[in-house]
């Protein structure tokens, strides 16, 4: 019972993160309702083409994106 606090915190993160993605998938389907369109409410920044490394027989891309919740 020493870790069981450890593995509520990897629990809670996983279901965070979880339900972030989750969200900001269901606030995507409803911006095209006219009443459910609030709930894609947002800005996102990042990286808007991806950063490409090519070493000739390895590709590697790089890329980020996030959606913030606050106003522009």
């Amino acid at each position: 019972m020493k870790n069981f606090g450890n593995k509520n915190f990897w629990i809670l993160l996983l279901l965070l993160l979880s339900g972030i993605v989750l969200g900001g998938f269901i606030g995507s389907l409803a911006s095209s309702v006219p009443f459910l369109s609030w709930l894609n409410f947002g800005q996102s920044f990042g990286l808007n083409d991806p950063l490409v490394l090519d070493l000739g027989v390895l590709i590697i891309t790089f890329g980020l994106s996030i959606k913030s919740l606050l106003p522009a």
